[in-house]
């Protein structure tokens, strides 16, 4: 359940000292072919890393033949000796491979602000290079991960064809992506075109509705690559829909892995006006820290719901909204309904369902609830 369970792909995960800990920090991911193509998408923050400005130029002409990860340190913010360092690693890798610096993606994650050691990414690049293995998916999930406290992989197989996927994040899980490195694979014959319309619509629906903590990183990338080394060119609908399983295993398993979470959390909308109003209104629940406070209290306070409901700009009535909790309408037409002391949420997974009763949309929104220890991971977080 790995990048390199599809064919055509080798990669490897090392130790370049990035972290203190000697723990792997190194993670190279190659497209051994006989097709290059790629769809990338990145972070909407305004304000980008270092390997974002570069990856952003190199996956313009679809083509990408390998992908460079590290954590440790964001390289985000280091000024010019932070862009150079990015260029040197893809010239590096470039350099092992045979290929050109402007195919390869670059990829960072850690601490904003942290220049990391040019001398040291450059010998992992090469230990990496010499490790390239099509069993080195595994190792390479595991190198990328900074607090993750487990590596994320997924694998969805298709007719002779299939995805593979490996993934970091546990905070700043926020839309347009979250705090996340996702690398996809596939030895299905799919154009660079295909690849990214099929990208955009999964993404839409997994990681840009993954809504941990409102907060939105510097650094995420989403990138697939095809091999072609399957020989088979699947419909444009049905790789969409293995790249969507793919794309929502790799953000529940985020979701799961959140800093310091107790609760893991969906918040659907159902009968909104249109599909972008109900994923306002899903959106707008999950940010409310005192419904996430709540959760954390095992408290069903249907209130809070209600409160965030009105913030939007959503179509509804407000007089006639109806909320449940984990299957217990404890609101009906906006005033008190089933008891909300038969709500047990003492499991991890809880859902809110929201009626707007003004049309036939719905969407989900994940998010977590809002923990003593999210607030001590966050108040002194290392790399």
């Amino acid at each position: 359940m790995t990048v390199t369970h599809p064919a055509g792909f080798t990669a490897a995960g090392v130790a370049a000292g990035l972290k203190s800990t000697g723990a792997r920090d190194l993670a190279l991911v190659v497209n051994q072919g006989p097709t290059y193509d790629s769809a990338s998408v990145f972070t909407a923050n305004r304000c980008k890393a270092n390997p974002i400005l570069w990856s952003q130029e190199v996956v313009k002409d679809g083509v990408v033949r390998a992908v460079v990860l590290n954590s440790g340190g964001a390289n985000c913010y280091t000024g010019p000796e932070g862009f150079q360092t990015t260029h040197a690693v893809a010239e590096k890798v470039a350099d092992g491979l045979g290929i050109g610096a402007i195919d390869v993606v670059v990829c960072s994650t850690g601490l904003i602000g942290l220049a990391n050691d040019r001398d040291d990414l450059l010998a992992g690049v090469e230990a990496a290079t010499a490790a390239l293995s099509p069993d080195g998916g595994a190792l390479a999930a595991e190198a990328i991960m900074t607090t993750d406290s487990v590596s994320k992989n997924t694998v969805v197989e298709g007719a002779g064809w299939s995805i593979g996927g490996m993934a970091k994040g546990a905070g700043m899980l926020a839309p347009q992506l979250a705090t996340m490195l996702v690398v996809l694979t596939t030895d299905a014959v799919v154009p660079a075109a295909d690849l990214h319309a099929a990208l955009r619509a999964a993404t839409r629906v997994s990681f840009d509705r993954l809504d941990s903590d409102g907060c939105m990183s510097t650094n995420d990338t989403v990138t697939v690559m095809a091999s072609g080394a399957s020989g088979i060119t699947p419909t444009p609908e049905d790789f969409t829909a293995a790249l969507t399983q793919a794309c929502t295993d790799l953000a529940m398993q985020l979701l799961e892995d959140a800093e310091g979470a107790d609760h893991e959390i969906a918040i659907t909308t159902l009968h909104a006006a249109t599909e972008d109003e109900a994923v306002e209104v899903s959106r707008s629940v999950a940010r409310s820290n005192l419904f996430k406070a709540a959760i954390f209290g095992n408290d069903p306070n249907w209130g809070r719901v209600l409160a965030s409901i009105g913030t939007t700009s959503a179509t509804f009535d407000p007089a006639d909204l109806d909320v449940a909790m984990n299957g217990v309408w404890v609101c009906r037409r906006s005033t008190p309904a089933e008891d909300p002391a038969t709500v047990d949420l003492t499991p991890r997974e809880v859902s809110v369902t929201i009626d707007l009763k003004s049309g036939d949309a719905r969407a989900t929104v994940w998010t977590n609830d809002l923990t003593h220890a999210y607030v001590h991971e966050n108040s002194a977080y290392s790399s």
